[in-house]
């Protein structure tokens, strides 16, 4: 058994998806596929139920992601241990990061790391909050960041951000216009919105909770897993969906999209750590510039 055999089980687990894996690991999918089958037939062992086009982890293979990820995690750490020897010359940082922080709040703090460390190998992995907060408890991500409540009671939550919440629909949409909205008008709506899990999702439901309304008593026509497919949809139908100024604050500005006459609680963005685990000079010093990072709703 390989070291890169290890990764690539691991990223298939987590994505139950040959194809997402083989991106994410920069391989073709046949060499995804092909180190898998070469573990199950060296093995004699099925981790993967094929189910159509499908696959999803075994039983045995619930029980062998575990132990990979240990494995990994304590050849990282190794690995670090080693490179710290020289400062931070050397090493390794990997992140883990929900949709929201990633591609708009993130970009920036990376690049300035990258200039600092340029030796740095770093990694950066997007997935909702769930997912990066299980990442963090499971070593296989050295820090997360999210923009949602989360739940591991395991982990450091550290604010390093505020973001606003909008409320955003067609030009053409009633809302448009402007007019002070009540908060039964939310009631009358019908809205679409990001998965349960997602980090905006809670966040709007921790927002509708401030104003005395419950999250379920939406009318929710479509969850869509992603921001963009959100404000696509949004953008070409009756919908209203919530989401951080950051995300839509382009296609505001380009009139793709308005804003609706009410205010929700701001938010805050989160880093996630794991408190008993031997924190990494990179890991450190990535801490403390997302510490300094400017506020998430500057300037949208």
């Amino acid at each position: 058994m390989t070291l890169e055999q290890l990764k690539i089980f691991v990223a298939v687990a987590e994505r139950q998806h040959l194809t997402q894996a083989a991106a994410a690991l920069f391989l073709t999918p046949s060499a995804v596929s092909a180190a898998i089958r070469n573990l199950e037939e060296r093995y004699d062992l099925a981790l993967f139920n094929r189910v159509g086009r499908r696959i999803e982890l075994s039983d045995a293979g619930r029980i062998f992601l575990l132990e990979a990820r240990r494995t990994l995690a304590s050849i990282r750490t190794l690995e670090n241990t080693l490179a710290e020897l020289g400062g931070l010359g050397r090493g390794s940082l990997t992140l883990h990061a929900s949709q929201t922080v990633s591609s708009y709040w993130l970009p920036p703090l990376l690049v300035r790391f990258r200039q600092a460390h340029p030796a740095i190998e770093l990694r950066m992995e997007v997935g909702n909050t769930e997912q990066v907060s299980q990442a963090v408890l499971s070593a296989s991500a050295d820090l997360g960041f999210v923009e949602g409540a989360i739940g591991a009671s395991a982990l450091a939550v550290e604010a390093v951000a505020q973001d606003r919440m909008v409320v955003v629909v067609a030009p053409d949409h009633p809302w448009a216009d402007g007019r002070k909205l009540q908060v039964a008008d939310l009631l009358g709506a019908r809205w679409i919105l990001r998965e349960a899990g997602s980090g905006t999702r809670s966040a709007f439901a921790a927002a509708l909770g401030a104003l005395g309304l419950e999250a379920e008593a939406l009318d929710v026509a479509l969850e869509l897993p992603s921001n963009e497919a959100v404000r696509s949809a949004v953008t070409a139908g009756p919908f209203a969906t919530a989401m951080s100024a950051l995300v839509v604050a382009a296609p505001l500005r380009a009139g793709m999209l308005a804003q609706a006459n009410i205010t929700l609680p701001a938010r805050e963005f989160s880093m996630l750590r794991h408190p008993a685990r031997h924190r990494s000079r990179a890991a450190a010093a990535f801490e403390a510039l997302a510490r300094a990072g400017a506020p998430a709703g500057a300037g949208a």
